[in-house]
């Protein structure tokens, strides 16, 4: 292993991604070879990192697509999430999500060991697609769409949605494709055409598709396919 930066070893053990090992070496929770580690320490062969006294070292990655459920929040420890994502979801290694769905949404979330990729994949400036289905409480007239294509102000965020793509399915549901991630956008979007949302599942994020899974099911990518989702997300970053 070539000599690397401590919060990217952290990452590469699976546990956070950089930006969150910053802050665990920040608080004096991280030590190498027995001193206390600093914002810029490094690692190198051989070294031993311990996380609040015990051992950490890299994982092999793994990334998988799970149908996280409604009702499930994306949280690993919350006393006021009914159903956290650590109960619901087991794998025999310890994957975090790389991208959030509230609860009351439903679908494809992205989980791994990889640091790297959750930093670049939870990072809103990087433009991923991320495609939802979305069904409303009534009919959509069409104009409401050419609102959301061309983006639409958030007056509770004071904020412009960025253009995205929108496809009608029939007269109360629709696709919708975004390249940002804004705290309940889908569901602020439609509250200010007057629409409220009745389901919203996410089902697809950059190549990744959300496919035949069920409710709590999940599937290893591997192949092509992740060779695919790492070549879109870190060529958005470098660009």
């Amino acid at each position: 292993m070539d000599e690397i930066r401590i919060n990217k070893y952290i990452a590469l053990c699976g546990i956070c991604s950089r930006r969150e090992a910053d802050g665990l070496i920040e608080n004096g929770r991280v030590t190498i070879n027995g001193q206390k580690a600093e914002l810029g320490s490094k690692v190198k062969e051989g070294d031993t990192v311990l996380l609040d006294q015990k051992e950490v070292k890299p994982e092999e990655k793994k990334v998988v697509a799970y149908y996280k459920p409604v009702g499930v929040t994306c949280t690993e420890a919350d006393v006021h999430a009914n159903v956290t994502l650590s109960e619901a979801f087991h794998y025999p290694t310890r994957l975090t999500y790389a991208g959030r769905l509230d609860e009351d949404s439903e679908g494809l979330l992205i989980m791994t060991n990889d640091g790297d990729l959750i930093h670049v994949m939870m990072c809103g400036s990087n433009n991923h697609e991320k495609e939802y289905l979305v069904e409303v409480d009534k009919d959509i007239d069409p104009q409401i769409f050419d609102r959301m294509r061309k983006g639409i102000f958030l007056f509770d965020l004071d904020v412009e949605t960025k253009p995205c793509k929108v496809e009608s399915v029939n007269s109360n549901t629709f696709k919708i494709t975004l390249t940002q991630g804004l705290n309940r956008q889908i569901r602020r979007m439609c509250f200010e055409c007057g629409l409220d949302v009745v389901s919203l599942k996410r089902i697809r994020v950059c190549n990744i598709l959300l496919g035949d899974l069920k409710p709590n099911e999940y599937r290893e990518i591997e192949g092509e396919e992740l060779k695919q989702l790492y070549d879109s997300v870190f060529k958005s970053e470098s660009e």
